[in-house]
């Protein structure tokens, strides 16, 4: 995907574009290309983001580490406000107070947008925390032996053979 000249978005219909999604995203592993749809709209002071797409991943499930598919719905939006000191480098103090209000993503308004690496962070963000293949995953199944052995036969290391040697002369 082309990044997106902010300044080109005014003349448009509704400030609005839509950008078709079927395809690949790079360094997003993927079983089938990503489709659907972004929307990215011009409000003045702020872009308005917009996807709603789907897919298909392959997970490790977190409890028998078995691979499965789950299928990737994503619908997800953001304000990206528009500020003129976006793109500068930040000058001032490294220990700084910030209210929680201040933390949002900000561009240049006469900067680009990538739509690929906003779908690519949106998608890694809609990747479920807890990854279990069914709700009733019982995790790793320890492997059954087909016959126990005797413990007499199991010998742990022949390094511990004078130990045993000597063992038994004193049970003698």
């Amino acid at each position: 995907m082309e990044p997106i000249y902010i300044p080109h978005l005014i003349p448009r219909t509704d400030k609005t574009l839509e950008i078709v999604v079927d395809r690949l995203v790079p360094d997003f592993e993927t079983l089938t290309p990503v489709r659907g749809k972004i929307t990215v709209k011009h409000g003045g002071t702020f872009l308005e983001v917009s996807a709603q797409t789907e897919t298909i991943v392959t997970l490790t499930c977190d409890r028998c580490l078995q691979q499965y598919n789950h299928k990737l719905l994503l619908k997800a939006s953001e304000i990206i406000w528009l500020d003129a000191s976006a793109g500068e480098p930040y000058d001032g103090p490294l220990d700084v107070k910030t209210d929680v209000e201040e933390l949002v993503e900000s561009l240049p308004p006469d900067g680009h947008f990538q739509p690929d690496i906003w779908l690519y962070e949106q998608l890694c963000l809609a990747l479920p925390l807890r990854q279990l293949c069914s709700r009733d995953c019982v995790g790793i199944a320890p492997v059954a032996s087909s016959a126990p052995q005797p413990a007499t036969e199991v010998s742990l290391d022949s390094r511990w053979g004078i130990l045993e040697t000597l063992k038994d002369r004193l049970q003698e």
